[in-house]
C-alpha cells in the first residue's frame, strides 16, 4: 500500500517493534508505578537530575575517556554518588560499583556478574540493546538474578542487596 511517495509496508515493522518496547515501559515513566521506594529514590534523584551531584568525580571522567555518553556518565556518577558507592572498576568485579563495557566478551561479562553478586556490589552493564547478542545476555543476567535490576536503556543496573527480585524497564 501506498500513501504519498512512501510505502508503510516498510517503515511499519520498525516501529512496531520499537511500539512495544516504548509501551512496557510507559507504567515507570517518572518513577510512576514504581513501588520500591529505593529504585523510586533512584528515578527521581539520579536519572532525572541533569547536573553532577557534588562529590568525587573519578567515575565520570573514566566513562568519558570510555566513550560514554555524556548523559549516561553523568548518570552513573549520580548513582553512585547516591548509594554511597565508594570504589568503582571498568570490567571487573572487585569494586563497589562494576561497569561492564560492550567490549567484555560474554563470558568474561557472566562471570563478572556472578563474581559481583557472591560480593554485593552493583553491576552496570552499558549497552543493553547493542545487538541480538547483548540483549540475550542481558536477559540471561536477568533471569539468572536474585535481586532488583534496572533497564534504563542506556545501561542495566543489577543490584546485589537485600531488595526482592523485581525487574524495572525506565
Amino acid at each position: 500500500m501506498k500513501f504519498g511517495h512512501h510505502t508503510l509496508a516498510l517503515h511499519l515493522p520498525g516501529r512496531l517493534s520499537s511500539l512495544g518496547n516504548r509501551l512496557s515501559r510507559a507504567r515507570y515513566f517518572r518513577g510512576h508505578g514504581v513501588h520500591s521506594p529505593f529504585v523510586y529514590a533512584i528515578v527521581r534523584e539520579v536519572f532525572m537530575r541533569r547536573e553532577l551531584l557534588p562529590g568525587d568525580r573519578g567515575l565520570y571522567g573514566a566513562l568519558l575517556a570510555a566513550g560514554v555518553p555524556h548523559r549516561r556518565a553523568v548518570q552513573l556518577q549520580n548513582l553512585a554518588i547516591h548509594c554511597g558507592y565508594a570504589t568503582f572498576g571498568m570490567n571487573y568485579a572487585d569494586a563497589d560499583l562494576c561497569i561492564a563495557t560492550r567490549d567484555l566478551p560474554r563470558a568474561e561479562t557472566l562471570a563478572l556478574a556472578r563474581v559481583a553478586a557472591e560480593g554485593g556490589h552493583t553491576v552496570a552493564l552499558l549497552s543493553p540493546y547493542d545487538g541480538r547478542d547483548r540483549q540475550a545476555l542481558c536477559a540471561q543476567i536477568v533471569a539468572e538474578h536474585r535481586s532488583t535490576t534496572v533497564d534504563n536503556r542506556g545501561y542495566l543496573l543489577v543490584f546485589n542487596n537485600h531488595l526482592p527480585k523485581q525487574h524495572f524497564k525506565l
